[in-house]
């Protein structure tokens, strides 16, 4: 009796530790899939003498690869900071994993040219360090500061591309507001109670009458199909 006492118990402390085990390595497993590939573009990870690896250490970030990530608690890793360079780089791949950096360097790589709608959407963008015949998205118009030195170009203070009155810009319909949208970029946004083609609807869109309309139709033609598809295969 003593001894089946045992080995339930011997059972109880096992179960804990392989559960334990488990649910670690889904944990690392789950952290390896939502790595962004951003980082991985290039080899080695972020000098800790960089412009990267200063900002990361003074904010008090997490390198990753070439990434410094915020050091936060959530399922999606931020980008704050991303170091490509000295990395052979003759053009730039998709960068927007790292749209919420605040300082990117893409020095000492020869991209033949690059596009300003590389960086479309990178609102938070305050430093970006380039080769010093390539120029600065937006051009110099959209920095505060833009500087060459030793083959580096620096882009830096990105300004906003609305209006600094408060009105609202030419380019935006009536009923919106302009928002920053990366270097030389803006993007309108429709008011409260607005909506649809140039903001020119009132009243908050149907989502629920839209969607569920939308939802219906697709369940009666399942249905629809189904039903017909069974019948071939019946005859069949």
């Amino acid at each position: 009796m003593t001894s089946v006492v045992k080995m339930k118990t011997g059972q109880d402390l096992l179960t804990p530790t392989w559960l334990v085990f488990i649910l670690s390595l889904c944990i690392y497993r789950s952290q390896q899939l939502v790595e962004p590939q951003v980082c991985k573009q290039c080899s080695g990870t972020v000098p800790q003498g960089s412009e990267v690896g200063k900002f990361c250490s003074s904010s008090n970030g997490r390198v990753v690869g070439r990434c410094c990530l915020a050091n936060e608690t959530s399922n999606h890793e931020r980008i704050i900071g991303l170091d490509l360079s000295n990395c052979s780089l003759t053009h730039l791949d998709n960068l927007q994993e790292a749209s919420d950096a605040l300082i990117i360097d893409l020095s000492s790589n020869a991209i033949i040219n690059m596009s300003d709608s590389a960086f479309q959407g990178f609102s938070q963008l305050r430093q970006l360090f380039l080769p010093a015949d390539i120029t600065c998205p937006g051009g110099n118009s959209s920095w505060d500061k833009v500087k060459t030195d030793e083959g580096i170009r620096l882009c830096e203070g990105q300004r906003n591309m609305c209006n600094q009155s408060g009105k609202m810009p030419v380019h935006c319909p009536e009923y919106s507001h302009c928002t920053a949208y990366g270097p030389g970029f803006f993007e309108c946004s429709c008011a409260d109670d607005y909506h649809g083609y140039k903001c020119l609807r009132e009243g908050e869109f149907p989502a629920l009458w839209v969607f569920g309309l939308l939802g219906a139709s697709t369940l009666a033609l399942s249905l629809l199909l189904w039903f017909t598809q069974r019948r071939k295969a019946k005859s069949l």
